[in-house]
C-alpha cells in the first residue's frame, strides 16, 4: 500500500519544471530573450520598435551563421577556431577581386580559401588525429599570415564591395532584413540536416561515443572531413554577408564574432563534449547575445567594464541554463 501511494504521488513542482525544460530547451532561452528585451525597453522606452528589431536581426544573422559552424563541430566534441579567419579571408578576397571581376567570379575565388582550410582541418583532425583546437588554431594563424601578404594586393589595386552584397547585408524590404533571404535557407539546411539525415545522426554518434561509432562501421575521417569542409564553406558565405553589412574589408573583420559564436552555441544548449545540442537553440542564443550587447552599450559603461560584464553574464546564463535543463 505504501509503495502504491509513493508511485501515485506527483513529482515536486521543481522537478516537473526541470523535466519540462529538459524536454523543451528552447522555452527558457525564449523567456530570457523576452526578459532582456523588456529590460531594454524599460531603460529606454520606445527603443524596441520595427527599426530596432530589423537592426538586431541584421547583426545577429552573421553571428548565428558562424555559430552554426561551432554547433556542428561541437556535436562531435570539437571546436573550430578558424571560422572567423575564414570569414575574413572570404570578405577580403571578395573585395579585392570585385575590382576587376564580376561578383559571381569574385565570390567563387573568395570561397576557394575557405574550401582549402576546411579540407586541411578535416584531414588534420580526421586522418592525423590532431586535436581540433590545435588544428583549427594552426590553420587560422596560417590564414592570417596569408591575409597579411595578400593585403599588399588590395592596397595596390583597391577594394570594392559589390552592390548586391550591400543590398543583402544592410537592405530592408518592407521592414524585413534582406539577409533573411540567405539565412533562412542556411538555417533550414542545418536544422534539417542535423535532425533528419544520416550525416546529422553520425555527427551526434561520433560526439556521443566515437569508439562505439567506429565499431558500428562509421568511417570517422570521412565524417570529420565533410564536417569541416561544410563548416568552412558556411563561414566563407558568412564573411561575404558580413562584408555587405560592414562595407569595409579589414584584416580583423570577423574577429569580434569568434568567441561570441562559441558562446551562442553553448548558451543554445550544445555541449562542448559532444553528442548533445541543436541549431535552433543556437539561433536564439545569437539573438540573446546581440540584445545583451545592445543593453550593455546602453548603460554607457567603459569598454573594459562592458567586456567583463558581458563575459560574466554569459557564464552565469550558461551555467543557469544547463542546470535548469539537465534532468539527470
Amino acid at each position: 500500500m505504501t509503495d502504491t501511494a509513493t508511485l501515485d504521488r506527483p513529482a515536486p513542482l521543481g522537478r516537473r519544471i526541470r523535466r519540462f525544460m529538459s524536454d523543451q530547451p528552447l522555452v527558457p532561452l525564449i523567456v530570457l530573450l523576452v526578459i532582456l528585451v523588456g529590460v531594454l525597453e524599460f531603460l529606454r522606452p520606445g527603443i524596441v520598435n520595427e527599426r530596432w528589431i530589423a537592426n538586431t536581426v541584421k547583426f545577429a544573422i552573421p553571428l548565428a551563421m558562424l555559430a552554426a559552424c561551432q554547433t556542428m563541430t561541437m556535436l562531435t566534441g570539437g571546436i573550430d577556431l578558424s571560422v572567423s579567419t575564414v570569414a575574413t579571408m572570404a570578405a577580403f578576397f571578395m573585395a579585392a577581386q570585385s575590382v576587376a571581376l564580376d561578383p559571381v567570379s569574385a565570390g567563387a575565388i573568395a570561397l576557394l580559401p575557405a574550401l582549402l582550410i576546411g579540407i586541411a582541418n578535416g584531414i588534420g583532425v580526421g586522418v592525423f588525429r590532431v586535436h581540433p583546437l590545435i588544428m583549427t588554431l594552426g590553420t587560422s594563424l596560417v590564414g592570417i599570415g596569408c591575409l597579411q601578404v595578400y593585403q599588399r594586393t588590395v592596397i595596390a589595386s583597391g577594394a570594392r564591395v559589390p552592390d548586391g552584397l550591400t543590398w543583402l547585408g544592410t537592405g530592408l524590404t518592407g521592414g524585413v532584413p534582406n539577409a533573411l533571404l540567405l539565412f533562412i535557407p542556411v538555417a533550414a539546411f542545418v536544422i534539417l540536416m542535423l535532425r533528419f539525415t544520416g550525416f546529422g545522426r553520425l555527427l551526434y554518434a561520433v560526439g556521443d561515443n566515437e569508439r562505439a561509432a567506429r565499431l558500428s562501421g562509421v568511417q570517422y575521417w570521412r565524417v570529420i572531413l565533410a564536417l569541416y569542409v561544410l563548416s568552412a564553406l558556411i563561414a566563407g558565405i558568412t564573411g561575404l554577408l558580413y562584408l555587405g553589412l560592414i562595407r569595409t574589408p579589414s584584416l580583423s573583420l570577423a574577429d569580434p564574432l569568434m568567441l561570441p559564436s562559441v558562446a551562442a552555441a553553448v548558451i543554445g544548449g550544445t555541449s562542448i563534449f559532444g553528442g548533445r545540442g541543436g541549431y535552433a537553440g543556437t539561433i536564439v542564443g545569437a539573438l540573446i547575445l546581440t540584445v545583451l550587447t545592445t543593453l550593455l552599450r546602453l548603460l554607457q559603461l567603459p569598454e573594459g567594464a562592458r567586456l567583463i560584464l558581458f563575459g560574466a553574464i554569459v557564464l552565469l546564463v550558461t551555467a543557469a541554463y544547463l542546470r535548469l535543463v539537465d534532468d539527470r
